[in-house]
This record gives C-alpha cells, structure tokens and sequence, in this order.
C-alpha cells in the first residue's frame, strides 16, 4: 500500500510543478505544461490498481479546466482558494464596517457582482494607468451596459418598496408619451 501511495505522489508533484507560478509565466504556457504532464500520466501509470487515481486526477483537472489557469494572466485573480477565501473575508469585514450590516447580499444585488472587486482594485499598483487608458466611449457604453442590467433589480425594489406610488410613476411616464 505504501508503495503505491510513493508512486502517486510523483504525478502530484509534477501538477504542482506545472502549476507553479514563475514571473514569465502565462495561461498558455501553464495549460501546455498541465495537459502535457496529463498525457504522461495516462502513458506511464497503465496497471489496473492506477486506474482510478488516473480517472480522478484527469476528471477534477478537466473539471476546473477553463479556470484554472486565469491567475497567470492576470496577477489580482488570487492563485488558491485559500487566497480567494482571504480575499472575500477582508471584502465582507470592510463591508460589515461601512454599513453595520452582516449579511451583504442585498448589497452585492443592488451593487452588482463585479463591486467586490473595488476595494481590491485601490491596492493595486497600477489602477490608475489602467483607468487612463480606457477612453470616455468605451466607459459610457459600458456604464449604459451595466445601469440596464441592474435597473430590473432597482425596479423591483421600487415596486416592493411603495407598489402603488411605483405603479403611478409608470403611468404617469406613459401619459407622457401618449400625449407626445
């Protein structure tokens, strides 16, 4: 038993070779070297008893494959989901600070999804050239973008709020564009 878990650990430890973040590094040259160290896997550990560790180690890779190999690219994806755990907990403690509030749901609906990125974005070293680059068109699309796909959620809330004063203002906008 102990001699096959010795084996098992090699092609482990040639993921996490593969997977090793090096300044040069990109998506490409990782997703290379992982389906490379697959293929080898699936050539060199071909016993009956290696069957199941090569199905497993080749279908969680498959798995989280499109994903996987994003932090190479782009250096403020956390790398490990330690990382992305640490990352939400400083996130949801700086909310809990602002507002008072534990739960930051109704703040990530109201805000959109991507308003977790803020907070991370002033630590980065760069964000004010990335910014500078992106031309006032470019932002005002999609700004338009963005304010039409969380103005339903907006409405909701309205109407949830104050049904009756929500439905007067629907009617009153279309009283204007009747007589118009």
């Amino acid at each position: 038993m102990y001699e096959t878990v010795c084996r098992w650990a090699k092609p482990i430890s040639h993921i996490a070779e593969a997977l090793e973040p090096e300044a040069d590094k990109t998506s490409q040259t990782a997703e290379w070297e992982m389906a490379q160290v697959l293929e080898w896997l699936k050539q060199t550990y071909t016993e009956e008893n290696d069957a199941t560790m090569v199905e497993n180690v080749i279908r969680y890779s498959r798995g989280f494959w499109k994903g996987l190999f994003t932090c190479y690219d782009h250096y403020y994806i956390p790398r490990t989901n330690n990382d992305l755990e640490q990352f939400f907990r400083q996130t949801k403690a700086c909310h809990r600070r602002i507002t008072g509030l534990r739960n930051w749901n109704s703040y990530i609906i109201r805000n959109g999804e991507m308003i977790v990125l803020v907070n991370d974005s002033f630590r980065q070293k760069h964000v004010i050239a990335l910014l500078q680059k992106v031309s006032y068109k470019a932002y005002a699309e999609r700004k338009l973008q963005w304010n039409n796909r969380l103005s339903e959620g907006v409405q909701r809330r309205r109407f949830n709020r104050d049904p009756q004063a929500f439905l007067q203002h629907l009617e009153n906008q279309w009283d204007r564009v009747v007589v118009r």
